[in-house]
């Protein structure tokens, strides 16, 4: 048992990481910003601006390359995941319509794909990378 922990320790920050940076992210970008615009017509948009939501997702490749390219995969997946899925979930709880559950579904969705995505042409331009440099 003490040698399975052991071997699951340098692992950590592969899940922890992209798991602290999508949420810091999250913060920087969305947390911050609560109020909806209410337009002349009576219509409602917001919280975010297109800007904020192109930030995040502008920035959040950061933490996935960083854990894929050091081999792990999982953990840029599943940590970014959850740390984007958890600060969804959190900044949007308040919401008492209760609608707040299926946003975080799709935020956790949409990241899961995305991050899979990102990961999978990581890991490949890794191998490939690998591959012509002991060519040469």
């Amino acid at each position: 048992m003490r040698q399975r922990l052991l071997k699951l320790v340098p692992r950590l920050p592969g899940f922890v990481v992209p798991t602290l940076a999508a949420s810091a992210l999250w913060a920087v970008w969305l947390g911050w910003d609560q109020h909806r615009d209410v337009h002349p017509d009576g219509a409602t948009t917001g919280p975010y601006q297109a800007w904020q939501v192109i930030g995040l997702v502008l920035t959040l490749p950061a933490p996935v390359y960083w854990a894929a390219s050091r081999g792990h995969i999982a953990g840029a997946v599943l940590g970014t995941t959850a740390g984007l899925t958890a600060a969804a979930f959190v900044d949007w709880s308040d919401d008492p319509s209760g609608l707040y559950a299926v946003g975080a579904g799709m935020v956790m969705v949409g990241s899961l794909v995305a991050t899979t995505s990102v990961s999978a042409v990581i890991a490949s331009a890794k191998r490939h990378g690998a591959g012509a440099a002991a060519r040469e």
